[in-house]
């Protein structure tokens, strides 16, 4: 594309936008909402208090579920114990997890979908 092409759709693109903006500026939803974010950020500022805080008081629930950084690092349910037994040898393995040294081989003999009927 040429550059005469190229400032010529950008041009286009740009006049575009400007024409979004001026008709949000117009839309007297969007106006209502930046006075009251306006309106809000005042009161804030001026009983010292932030936006946790706010929705603590209002809705204590929501309040303990908003997330922090401690909260995504939280660990998940520990993996139940599940208990093999070889329907042939008899012979019994237990493990949480499917990196099992014995596990393995049976799948690798057996087949996953054979191994995994045998859990008690």
């Amino acid at each position: 594309m040429s550059k005469l092409a190229e400032f010529k759709a950008l041009e286009a693109q740009l006049a575009a936008q400007l024409q979004q903006l001026d008709a949000m500026k117009n839309d007297s939803g969007l106006k209502q909402e930046i006075e009251f974010e306006q309106k809000l950020k005042v009161l804030l500022k001026e009983y010292g208090m932030d936006l946790r805080q706010v929705i603590s008081i209002l809705d204590p629930a929501k309040g303990l579920s908003v997330p922090t950084v401690s909260a995504s690092s939280s660990q998940r349910k520990p993996r139940e114990v599940k208990r093999y037994k070889h329907p042939q040898s008899g012979e019994v393995v237990e493990t949480k997890g499917g990196n099992h040294k014995i596990l393995k081989q049976w799948k690798q003999e057996h087949g996953s979908d054979t191994v995994e009927s045998w859990v008690q």
